[in-house]
């Protein structure tokens, strides 16, 4: 079982709305499916939470080297971070994110 799969059995997973408005924007997502998912707890935006998030992907597409700061990507790092909660994901990409600030990663 994977951290994603352990989280959801401890009932410990949380999204953040970006997470949950991108799940959703899968239009082959089955309707029950998306029933569930939207009962999932959301995490709160913070106070400047926009304003964190721009700084933080200003600071990975300063580093440049090709590195990927997708603006969801961004805003789910930061989520993450203003909640001091390991972020769950298959994405590589938010190594980047991890280097330059206290994002903390569980794969």
């Amino acid at each position: 079982m994977d951290v994603i799969e352990a989280s959801l059995h401890a009932s410990v997973l949380f999204l953040a709305p970006p997470i949950l408005t991108d799940i959703l924007s899968d239009p082959s997502l089955p309707r029950d499916l998306s029933l569930a998912i939207s009962q999932f707890p959301l995490l709160a935006f913070s106070d400047r939470f926009w304003m964190r998030a721009g700084a933080l992907r200003a600071q990975v597409l300063k580093k440049g080297q090709g590195r990927k700061a997708r603006l969801a990507d961004a805003l789910i790092a930061q989520f993450a971070i203003d909640h001091d909660i390991p972020l769950v994901t298959r994405d590589t990409d938010f190594k980047y994110f991890s280097q330059i600030s206290k994002l903390k990663l569980a794969f």
